[in-house]
């Protein structure tokens, strides 16, 4: 996953440093919609935890929450195939579907910092 054009000119903006501080900054400036529930997920886990054990998996899931955010495109792609999914009658169809959305998620979320 890189950053690259996308359509109307737009690019997609690279991935911070791996730290909590800088996703969230990556957050507040490319994908606002995301930061009240990552504040939230942070002051609930995380913020008076004197254990730092959940930090990892905080921190993959917000990586991969950001990584797709960022791209417009591949959010709106993944979204679709989900809402599809749901009112899908045909089992196989619909499992499809989610396994696509699900590979497009793991995909993003492998993106290292700066790219």
């Amino acid at each position: 996953m890189s950053t690259g054009p996308l359509e109307g000119g737009m690019t997609v903006p690279p991935m911070p440093e791996r730290t909590p501080k800088s996703l969230r900054a990556a957050i507040a400036q490319h994908a606002p919609q995301l930061l009240v529930d990552f504040d939230r997920h942070w002051r609930r886990d995380i913020a008076d935890a004197y254990d730092l054990a959940p930090v990892p998996a905080f921190m993959a899931r917000w990586w991969g929450e950001y990584a797709l955010a960022r791209n417009p495109e591949l959010e709106a792609r993944v979204h679709r195939l989900e809402d599809e999914a749901a009112q899908e009658s045909d089992y196989a169809r619909a499992k499809a579907m989610i396994e696509d959305a699900g590979r497009i998620r793991r995909a993003a979320a492998k993106a290292e910092p700066g790219q």
